[in-house]
């Protein structure tokens, strides 16, 4: 996951910024390799210096704890049903007691449960985008600072040295599969398995581990886009609202957008209507620019074909060319 862009100067002002460097990935670039594992180029893997790249799990903890000073945090639980009557929403929960809100903010991701209970069945706002991302976990740390990615028409396969352990990225393409949600650890390890099974470098022993994996991430990769992300005292953050990226921005614009939520909300106290539809006016102009890339990110990063993969890889043999020549010019004579 990246924090990068307007979510900075919110982690910032949270007084966790520290935190997250300490946390962050050691990763500087992102370097292609062929079926051999022979080096074709390399490019940096972030375009701005202060961007920080962090493993979900330390994001997420990170500021679960900043989250859990303020407000009460009920784990192992989900919603069942809301009822808005427009001066409060009431709150049933599977295990928990009912209740009453005076405001619901649905940040639970691409899938949201909030979303589905509030505007329809997920099916109306979701594109599938072509693409699945698995993720797992590696056994042992590595010194190096690049990610190592091996492509094949249709897939990519990427080693990512992360805080304590590599993790594994395979992102393939695929078509739409509407059971993809209702399907097991198997089903989704069969996937990946099925995919890869023929790649050369490090697959066979990364396939090994997925199929020994018992943290494998599965999912497809879609876009989100609703006419309205608020109904009433019930809105929308994140994910949930506009997952606009497979390249771990989506992070940053849920942040920066809460964050504009929750300014929204203490300037207009006695408005919520008002206070959410300046949120939505202001956080929109953000996510429309980066949704507009997400398809064109998706064919640079996994091309469909071989040729594809020759043009992709012309400016990652080009740049450490590039490199040398700044770093001569710069060199005192």
């Amino acid at each position: 996951m990246d924090v990068r862009g307007p979510a900075l100067p919110v982690v910032e002002q949270m007084n966790v910024l520290a935190s997250l460097r300490e946390a962050a990935t050691l990763a500087r670039s992102l370097t292609v390799v062929d079926s051999s594992g022979r080096r074709i180029g390399w490019i940096p893997s972030q375009a701005s210096a202060d961007a920080v790249e962090i493993p979900r799990s330390a994001l997420a903890g990170i500021l679960n704890r900043v989250a859990s000073a303020h407000a009460g945090v009920i784990y192992d639980d989900s919603v069942l049903t809301l009822h808005d009557d427009g001066q409060g929403v009431d709150v049933t929960f599977e295990r928990s007691a009912p209740r009453r809100f005076d405001l619901v903010v649905g940040a639970d991701g691409l899938h949201s449960r909030v979303r589905r209970l509030t505007f329809g069945p997920e099916s109306q706002f979701l594109t599938h985008l072509g693409l699945y991302i698995a993720t797992t976990s590696l056994q042992g740390a590595s010194a190096d600072r690049t990610v190592l990615m091996h492509n094949a028409p249709g897939r990519a396969v990427a080693v990512h040295p992360a805080v304590g352990h590599e993790i594994a990225a395979f992102i393939f393409r695929g078509p739409p599969r509407s059971n993809i949600h209702d399907m097991g650890m198997g089903q989704n390890k069969q996937l990946v398995v099925d995919a890869y099974s023929r790649l050369g470098w490090r697959v066979p022993e990364l396939l090994d581990r997925v199929r020994d994996s018992e943290d494998l991430y599965f999912d497809s990769v879609s876009r989100v886009r609703l006419d309205s992300w608020a109904r009433g005292r019930i809105v929308l953050v994140g994910d949930a609202a506009s997952c606009v990226s497979l390249l771990g921005e989506g992070s940053s614009m849920a942040i920066a957008g809460a964050a504009t939520l929750a300014h929204e909300l203490g300037a207009q106290v006695d408005e919520p209507a008002t206070a959410l539809r300046r949120y939505e006016h202001a956080h929109r102009k953000r996510v429309a620019r980066r949704q507009r890339g997400v398809a064109i990110a998706s064919r640079l990063l996994v091309p469909a074909t071989r040729a594809g993969t020759a043009v992709r890889n012309i400016p990652f043999q080009l740049w450490p060319v590039l490199a040398s020549v700044r770093r001569t010019r710069a060199t005192p004579s």
